[in-house]
């Protein structure tokens, strides 16, 4: 069979199933409202959680470091890459998040990649919550380490795993948790406190990603390990700047020797092209933001509270979410895909979520709320939400 052939069978069964996909153009900026296609939409997808993404202030500090620097980085970090705006990132990333030092990637997903990669090999050991996101599962996969997946949010399944490698720590072998802290599809918490006990109690690392909990979490929103006081006690900390922040990019933070030992031996740090300075200068503007403007996230959380408690009212179920992400359980993908495209029609855009990204039988719609959100639109959508959700018998 022909590469063409095999591609035009493999298109065909995702079809068959309910499961292709394909891409929507957005027209204009990033924002509550979004143009798509020619049609304007109240956007209830979005990661741009605090509406950063459209913020004057961001476009204007990208805009001087253009003006300034150019469009370009020209080479990797550590040829001739590694602007000045990388240095007060970093530093301003580690004061953020409570940490001696930070280190910058071009995602998040290349964030999980080189600080896993780098830390785990074979011989390791890596337990994963079974709900992390793809780009842990990934990392894992590519150490070569032996990955052990916990059920979802399940500790004494993870203890019972730490306890039957009690002795792998003095074999000369290193043990490391991984945990999303907001998980991006179900919109729950980790149970943090609990998992740090275990870590020290068998001697194993920390690491968690903070993608969904940066800018919403915390007194200082910093995110769950602010939340739950474990700055220090957590090894590893990762997150972005693309969703919260509404910029570009990935992070960890942690000990200096953890940012030094990953510079010389993080591949996907060492080996990518480095970040534009637009981006590095606009990330700046918005964690100045969200330090000094709080009222941002309380707003986000007012709009999620407002909008769970319509649509649990109306008898959808919202899963176990504990945060702004709140999914619309489905379960079969077809009936999602339709749930989707009639909110579309009616101008609310909510993007269903079918597998693999999630498990079979558990498509969804992924809805998740901004602080830019106005109330009327929020009630808006929500009278359509539970309009179509009756005439499709879902609730």
């Amino acid at each position: 069979m022909g590469m063409i052939e095999f591609i035009g069978k493999e298109l065909e069964g995702i079809k068959k199933e309910g499961l292709y996909r394909s891409l929507r153009s957005l027209e204009g900026h990033q924002g509550a409202r979004v143009t798509i296609d020619g049609k304007e939409c109240i956007n209830l997808c979005s990661n741009n959680y605090l509406g950063l993404a459209n913020n004057p202030k961001l476009k204007q500090a990208a805009i001087t470091a253009i003006q300034r620097y150019g469009v370009g980085s020209g080479a990797s970090r550590l040829v001739c890459g590694n602007f000045k705006l990388y240095e007060e990132l970093e530093n301003k990333i580690a004061r953020f998040k409570k940490q001696e030092a930070a280190l910058v990637f071009n995602s998040g997903y290349s964030a999980n990649l080189g600080a896993i990669t780098a830390l785990a090999g074979r011989g390791d050991i890596v337990f994963s919550d079974k709900l992390n996101h793809a780009s842990i599962v990934d990392a894992i996969l590519l150490s070569r380490a032996d990955l052990r997946r916990y059920p979802h949010k399940d500790i004494a399944a993870l203890e019972n795993m730490l306890r039957s490698h009690k002795g792998t720590k003095s074999q000369g072998h290193k043990k490391l948790i991984v945990t999303d802290t907001v998980f991006s599809m179900d919109g729950d918490i980790a149970p943090l406190p609990e998992i740090v006990e275990l870590a020290n109690k068998f001697g194993a690392m920390v690491m968690v990603d903070e993608a969904h909990a940066t800018g919403v979490f915390g007194g200082n929103r910093s995110g769950l390990a602010e939340h739950f006081g474990l700055h220090n006690e957590i090894d590893i900390h990762m997150g972005t700047l693309s969703k919260a922040f509404g910029c570009l990019g990935g992070y960890v933070s942690g000990k200096k020797e953890l940012v030094e030992y990953l510079i010389n031996k993080s591949r996907p740090l060492i080996y990518t092209t480095a970040l534009v300075p637009s981006v590095l200068a606009s990330a700046i503007a918005a964690i100045d933001i969200v330090e000094k403007e709080g009222w941002l996230a309380d707003t986000l959380w007012e709009n999620t509270k407002f909008l769970k408690r319509g649509l649990i009212d109306a008898g959808f179920h919202l899963m176990s979410s504990e945060s702004q992400i709140m999914p619309i359980l489905i379960g079969d993908a077809d009936r999602a895909i339709k749930f989707s495209e009639a909110l579309f029609e009616k101008g609310v855009f909510i993007q269903a979520i079918r597998p693999p990204t999630v498990p079979k039988g558990q498509a969804r719609l992924r809805l998740t709320v901004m602080a830019t959100h106005k109330k009327g639109d929020l009630e808006m959508s929500l009278e359509i939400i539970i309009k179509v959700g009756k005439e499709l018998g879902i609730i």
